[in-house]
């Protein structure tokens, strides 16, 4: 297990919901962000959605486990989570529920909020200010003290500096015209809870560090950039990538694997160092960044992703993504571990969970520096998070809340070097390479991507789910695609084409889940639970029996894209 720290969130009491905010940030003072304190749970890294049940309402059991829970392929060396899918493997302290807003309900809130308050709302930005300046670079220059956990009167954590306008290529351009390193990418939303019909929308851009974005004499170049995004992708997606037509002999790197410098349309992916087979970067990359820290699988270290989580503008009677944030999620591979690290590292978490079943998973801060600097995964990898104060502003996320996102991003087997995302990417035979914003083109007309073992993805998991999300809500789905308990044939056919008749909600339901998303933000309660819902869940367990079984006789295996 990780080195353990302590973790802090308060309460605070429920306010109304108004939409008017001007264009200078409140800081929130009264909520407090550094004290070194749990207030709810010491397992908060085990998200809600694994106290779900999995009776359903015709009699059946789904199994939305195996999303996540599946046994892991290099270098992800998680080899025993498919046996999550079918026992419910948790300690004496985490076998009780304590995400309490799964059990509220919020009609009654949500009926004072009207359609026209909540869609104001989301319109308004809480990232840029009125004049285009990011509100919390602005902010960081005189960090507010209930944000400042070492004292030192700096920000020492990450600054946001995307402008999310992105050109032909999905670069991110600031207002002086210059990129910043942020390229926009597009990808097939993860099952469950992320996908927009339960709750929200989001995207995602990666960042590789800067010699990746500069040619040989140090200068930034844009093909050079491309390139390496795509070697990059080549080697995490274990996969030929297609490129423009690129001159070998400008990198003397060659990138077809066909023995010589030509003229290449492929990024051809073959790495076997025991057979002297290397894969290598260009530019300055590729001058600086030695073989025995590039391997298949893993990102170079130094890569960032931004994730934002935003609330579903139905403005125009569309399903789009709004301007307001509901997070800003941050990480970076602050550190490089080869195979054999990341196995010890696995291992020696196997060999203390046997050891020590009711030990919980322990996490830790880089340096110290507590808010400012996130929580490290013992993968390499470092996370923050920013989320809306009680004004609808963007603040840090404290300890508490940062720790909801580290056991997807440790514990689970479906990811790739702690990624979802970016193994997920459209093909570069998709529109403008699969590099592209979701605000330019959205989910329509996407096709169903098929499994490895062949099967729609989308398909498959709404046929394990019924209700395509792991507490069996999604009352709309289920009425969408099933009658009389067998599903509608005309419209698996609508999905096979078109993901968005699954992914994207009613104009309806994406109010009321917007409002109920807004009744938590009121409340600060993010501790108890983001996930947005009017009604209590009732398809959830309180309180677990251990090793209590889910009710699914057989694991899925990974079927992954």
């Amino acid at each position: 297990m990780l080195n353990k720290t302590v973790f802090i969130a308060c309460l605070l009491l429920l306010t109304g919901c108004s939409p008017e905010h001007s264009g200078v940030s409140k800081v929130d003072a009264s909520f407090e962000l550094i004290e070194r304190k749990i207030v709810n749970s010491n397992s908060a890294y085990i998200p809600p959605q694994c106290y779900a049940k999995v009776k359903q309402q015709d009699g059946g059991t789904s199994n939305p486990c195996y999303a996540c829970h599946v046994d892991g392929v290099r270098p992800n060396f998680l080899h025993d989570d498919s046996g999550l899918q079918t026992s419910l493997d948790f300690s004496e302290y985490s076998a009780v529920n304590r995400y309490s807003n799964l059990f509220k309900d919020r009609t009654l809130e949500v009926e004072k909020i009207s359609d026209s308050e909540i869609g104001s709302y989301i319109a308004q930005s809480n990232y840029f200010d009125k004049n285009g300046d990011i509100k919390l670079a602005a902010l960081f220059h005189e960090v507010p003290e209930n944000w400042d956990a070492n004292q030192d009167g700096k920000w020492n954590g990450f600054v946001p500096d995307t402008y999310f306008n992105f050109n032909e290529m999905g670069f991110d351009i600031d207002p002086k015209g210059t990129p910043t390193g942020w390229v926009a990418f597009s990808y097939y939303p993860f099952l469950g809870g992320f996908m927009p019909t339960n709750g929200s929308t989001d995207d995602v851009l990666i960042r590789l560090p800067k010699v990746f974005r500069q040619n040989e004499k140090g200068d930034f170049n844009g093909e050079t950039y491309r390139v390496n995004l795509a070697i990059v992708e080549s080697l995490v997606r274990e996969k030929n990538i297609n490129i423009a037509n690129t001159d070998e002999k400008i990198y003397g790197v060659d990138l077809n694997k066909n023995g010589r410098l030509d003229i290449a349309n492929t990024v051809v992916y073959r790495w076997a160092p025991l057979k002297n087979d290397f894969m290598l970067y260009v530019g300055e990359a590729g001058q600086t960044i030695p073989k025995n820290k590039i391997a298949a699988g893993l990102y170079p270290k130094g890569t960032e992703f931004l994730h934002t989580v935003r609330y579903i503008d139905t403005h125009n009677n569309k399903i789009e993504m709004s301007e307001r944030l509901k997070e800003l999620r941050y990480s970076v591979k602050s550190s490089w571990n080869n195979y054999s690290q990341l196995s010890r590292s696995v291992s020696s978490e196997v060999k203390e969970r046997h050891d020590f079943p009711n030990q919980l998973s322990q996490y830790h801060s880089s340096r110290n520096r507590g808010i400012e600097s996130g929580l490290i995964n013992g993968r390499g990898w470092k996370y923050q998070g920013f989320i809306e104060d009680q004004h609808g502003e963007l603040r840090p996320q404290n300890f508490e809340e940062t720790l909801s996102c580290m056991g997807c991003h440790t514990g689970v087997g479906a990811t790739t070097d702690s990624s979802f995302a970016f193994p997920r990417k459209f093909s570069h035979e998709s529109f403008r390479n699969g590099y592209y914003h979701w605000s330019e083109k959205g989910l329509q007309g996407v096709a169903d991507p098929l499994r490895k073992d062949g099967y729609p993805e989308y398909r498959y998991y709404l046929e394990n789910t019924l209700t395509a999300d792991e507490f069996g809500g999604n009352q709309e789905v289920y009425d969408k695609f099933i009658k009389n308990g067998v599903f509608i044939e005309s419209e698996l056919e609508k999905l096979k084409n078109d993901i968005s008749v699954l992914l994207l909600p009613s104009i309806e339901r994406a109010n009321q889940l917007n409002k109920a998303y807004k009744v938590i933000v009121n409340e600060q309660s993010y501790i108890y639970g983001r996930d947005p819902h009017v009604e209590p869940v009732t398809n959830i367990h309180k309180t677990i029996s251990l090793g209590e079984s889910t009710g699914v006789r057989e694991a899925i295996l990974a079927g992954g894209l």
